[in-house]
């Protein structure tokens, strides 16, 4: 007999992305259905004011495994998660933007390694399908989140893929883009196993992404100090001890 798969929760934060929402839905949904995954889609609007609620409402409608959560304002990406994983009950997490940028099929190929690792970790290999200045953004970022907490992450802003149970013993929860590596390090130091794995990206249809404009870099410097206090300045003195860490790089040849 078979194993029955983990249940999986997409938490998929949207802000003002009606020319994106509607296909990140339905192309979530078909890579749940290549792989086999049960679970379901966690719409958070965060305080839209075009026509995304009423794109997600058709979606809803379409199929039940949708559902959705919303702010009356924006209240940030890391909130936005943090609040879909506070109403899901399945043993998964992953955050999908509603960007529809991400290729669902990239991460959940991936799905499996949940059954030995707590988390997926990935990163991307096709660098050129963003900017120049994005990238060189991405590995400054990266050599300073590596060199100021002793890791070699090779992305830290991926769609990873977390045990839920996992996310449940995080002590503190980032509004801003800083969440995801505020996950990834406390995790690592607390001695959590993970996987890194490489994904490509796409090219969103519409819109503009946030990630570096400059209060989400206002938010990011707030949180990556506040981290160093935690891990460095005996906030909390169990981070900063050397964990012996397992992980696992899975290399996939280009195609």
């Amino acid at each position: 007999m078979s194993k029955a798969k983990l249940s999986l929760s997409v938490i998929m934060p949207a802000l003002n992305e009606e020319k994106n929402i509607t296909e990140a839905i339905h192309s979530t949904l078909g890579a749940m259905d290549l792989y086999g995954i049960p679970g379901e889609i966690i719409v958070v609007n965060d305080g839209s004011t075009d026509g995304t609620t009423a794109l997600v409402a058709q979606c809803m409608a379409q199929d039940g495994r949708v559902r959705t959560l919303r702010h009356e304002t924006p209240q940030g990406i890391g909130a936005s998660f943090w609040d879909g994983v506070d109403h899901s009950d399945n043993d998964v997490v992953v955050m999908l933007p509603g960007d529809n940028e991400n290729i669902p099929e990239e991460i959940f190929r991936y799905y499996d390694l949940l059954e030995h690792v707590d988390m997926v970790i990935p990163f991307l290999f096709n660098r050129e399908k963003r900017s120049i200045f994005r990238n060189a953004v991405s590995y400054a970022y990266r050599f300073i989140i590596n060199t100021s907490f002793f890791v070699n992450l090779n992305y830290t802003n991926g769609t990873v893929m977390y045990r839920r149970s996992l996310l449940q013993e995080m002590p503190t929860h980032s509004a801003g883009f800083f969440f995801q590596t505020e996950i990834l390090i406390t995790a690592i130091k607390k001695g959590y196993l993970f996987a890194e794995v490489p994904y490509r990206i796409s090219t969103r249809g519409g819109g503009k992404s946030t990630a570096v404009k400059f209060p989400s870099f206002v938010n990011v410097v707030k949180g990556y100090l506040a981290l160093m206090r935690e891990v460095w300045m005996g906030k909390r003195p169990e981070l900063s001890k050397n964990y012996s860490t397992d992980s696992v790089t899975c290399q996939r040849r280009r195609q």
